[in-house]
């Protein structure tokens, strides 16, 4: 047999694929059946937790007081599963198969083993859910032991752990593939570089799960005795903590693609965006300190160091995104010709586009809101006294829902007609979610942040206190706090049933784009540089420096607000 033969006999069979009428891009049938099954999945847990998130904040509005304390415990444990982990890691697994085989233009790595893990992933995910749903396993989002759920519950959470990380592999492999049959030039592109960002930091994240789980659901059955909570505790939130951290490098990368996609966008400096993500790899992990800084067991060097220099050099990563990614957004427009004035070029953006929309909120609540109020949880001694109050989950719901979701909400918008080929329906009411569902999610994490400041516990169904032996009277603006959570909710639960009616049915209903249609409306800027290498190259950027300006000053000022109120405490020392 020849060499050149034997080549033949060896290759890769050829796999079916299209040339996408938008991007230009190979879209391999493989790749586009697993990016569609993640996302959907993922879309029908949004829509659950969701309504499990609204009855939570229902009961916790004192006025209406929706649920009995059982199923106020219950529901709390699977809204978190559910949203917390669920929706957006089978999210994730569509953004690693799309920023890998679609932007690269190469075939999947070893499908079958994508779809193992995938298969996995809803095993777990529902016999996860099953046991919380029935009533066994109401240890809220973080499990902390001597609580004790049901083995099944455990063993749910090691199996889609297991699944995230073959799609991790498929996803490495992808690049291997990639990178051996030359389907891209030079560097892989950024947001493809944010990806493998988010990966590295899963893999350490299923790692530190699988070394905590599979001990406690040993000790769920029985087999071992006993747990150390403080150690679970460290391990676990190496795991939880890190969870959110995938969350940020995907949802950055998925900003940069659709400031790509939309504007032709790039970014200002594509080296120093890059070393922001790797601030992530080496940093940002370790911000999972400050849920720590109350347990006796661990060293105060190790708390300081965490909770001071460690934390401020994930924040810095954080800071040049949220810099670079306006800077991007107004070099485009400023070159598309809106150069009037200082910020011309942000009202002339396509506000209309709820991919744009999206996307652009996001960047803005993540920044404002959880941004800020991440630094001000991660100095040690504003932690000690907030830490056990609403403004914790007020903080996250501003990074996960705030920040994350609706950039996954943003992309969505791109992913229906890019890869499921069809047309959205009720453009209005798509125009619209974005800032229905963004106003509802900003208020919810504003209130929870106000009533955590007054020192409402986070972990209480009930502010009143009824059913104690001991009563303790908030002031009432803390109620006022709370009843505006539970408005805001309604809010963002509307947001997000019209996210689910678009999608779901353009998916189902939505008009075929086929060449004619893709001519009549396209869905990619021209000059979109979401495969390209390289940077806008300009610091002539009014608006942004300005809007970079706003954001240092209430840094500052809501830094000094809280370190105010912590001056105030100490003379009760």
């Amino acid at each position: 047999m020849s060499v050149g033969a034997l080549e033949g006999a060896l290759a890769w069979p050829e796999e079916k694929y299209r040339i996408c009428g938008d991007t230009g891009l190979r879209v391999y049938a493989k790749a586009e059946t697993l990016i569609k099954v993640n996302a959907v999945v993922g879309v029908v847990f949004l829509a659950v937790g969701g309504l499990f998130g609204l009855l939570v904040a229902l009961t916790r509005w004192p006025a209406v007081h929706l649920l009995p304390a059982e199923w106020f415990y219950t529901l709390l444990t699977a809204h978190g599963a559910a949203v917390l982990l669920f929706w957006i890691i089978f999210f994730e697994m569509a953004i690693l198969y799309f920023a890998s085989a679609i932007l690269l233009n190469c075939r999947l790595a070893a499908p079958k083993f994508a779809w193992l893990g995938f298969i996995l992933m809803v095993v777990g995910s529902l016999m996860a859910t099953v046991a919380v749903l029935q009533g066994e396993s109401s240890v809220m989002f973080t499990s902390y032991v001597p609580m004790k759920a049901a083995p099944h519950f455990y063993l749910g959470l090691i199996l889609f752990a297991v699944g995230a990380l073959f799609g991790c592999m498929v996803f490495f492999g992808t690049l291997v593939i990639a990178k051996e049959e030359k389907t891209y030039e030079g560097s892989v592109p950024l947001v493809t570089f944010g990806a493998i960002t988010a990966a590295i930091i899963a893999v350490f994240t299923i790692a530190s799960g699988a070394i905590i789980l599979i001990p406690t659901f040993l000790w769920s059955i029985g087999y071992i005795a006993n747990i150390d909570s403080l150690t679970y505790k460290l391990v676990w939130w190496a795991m939880g903590h890190s969870s959110q951290q995938i969350n940020v490098s995907a949802q950055v990368a998925i900003w940069y693609a659709i400031a790509a996609l939309v504007l032709g966008a790039k970014p200002l400096s594509e080296k120093v965006s890059r070393s922001a993500f790797l601030l992530y790899i080496l940093f940002l992990q370790l911000a999972s300190a400050h849920h720590l800084l109350a347990e006796p067991g661990i060293s105060s060097e190790w708390k300081v160091f965490n909770t001071s220099y460690a934390i401020y050099l994930a924040v810095l990563g954080s800071m040049i995104h949220g810099m670079s990614l306006p800077g991007a957004i107004e070099a485009a427009q400023r070159r598309r010709g809106f150069t009037k004035g200082i910020f011309g070029w942000l009202r002339q953006a396509p506000w209309d586009n709820p991919a744009f929309s999206g996307m652009f909120i996001s960047l803005v609540l993540f920044g404002f809101l959880g941004g800020i109020s991440g630094v001000v949880l991660g100095t040690e001694q504003i932690n000690l006294l907030l830490h056990n109050t609403l403004y914790v989950p007020g903080h996250f719901h501003a990074t996960v829902v705030a920040g994350t979701t609706l950039a996954f909400m943003a992309i969505t918008y791109l992913v229906v007609p890019l890869i499921f080929r069809r047309e959205l329906i009720l453009p209005a009411v798509a125009k619209w979610q974005p800032y229905i569902f963004g106003i509802g999610v900003a208020g919810i994490s504003l209130f929870m942040m106000g009533a955590g400041t007054l020192g409402v516990a986070r972990r209480h169904w009930d502010i009143t206190f009824s059913d104690s032996v001991f009563t303790f009277d908030y002031p009432g603006t803390a109620f006022l706090m709370m009843g505006l959570n539970g408005i805001s909710a309604i809010l963002a639960a509307i947001g997000g049933l019209m996210y689910v009616v678009v999608v779901v049915g353009s998916i189902l209903f939505g008009k075929v784009r086929d060449e004619a249609a893709i001519k009549a409306n396209p869905i990619v800027a021209p000059g979109a540089a979401v495969s390209s290498y390289g940077g806008e190259g300009t610091l002539k950027l009014p608006g942004t420096i300005v809007l970079v300006s706003v954001f240092f000053l209430a840094f500052v000022l809501y830094y000094f607000i809280n370190w105010k109120f912590l001056s105030e405490v100490w003379p009760l020392s």
